[in-house]
């Protein structure tokens, strides 16, 4: 799983591998499922979700991004 978190952008590494290290094992079964699926995204979609201001429609997706977001800033 670490070697899927290594992305094209260091900002997405770092957000990513943040999560992993400081999230994952605390998360819900479903949480870690929709963190499988999200590396399985391009990095386009990925940096839109992450670093820009796109919304996924899927709320759980969302939830999960804003998790991700909230971990990166600590």
């Amino acid at each position: 799983m670490r070697w899927q978190c290594r992305r094209g952008a260091l900002e997405l590494d770092f957000i990513l591998n943040r999560y992993l290290d400081n999230g994952y094992l605390h998360a819900s079964e479903a949480e870690q499922r929709q963190f499988d699926n999200l590396l399985k995204l391009e990095d386009s979609v990925l940096i839109n979700f992450l670093l820009g201001d796109v919304v996924p429609e899927d709320a759980s997706l969302k939830n999960l991004i804003l998790n991700i977001k909230n971990l990166a800033k600590n």
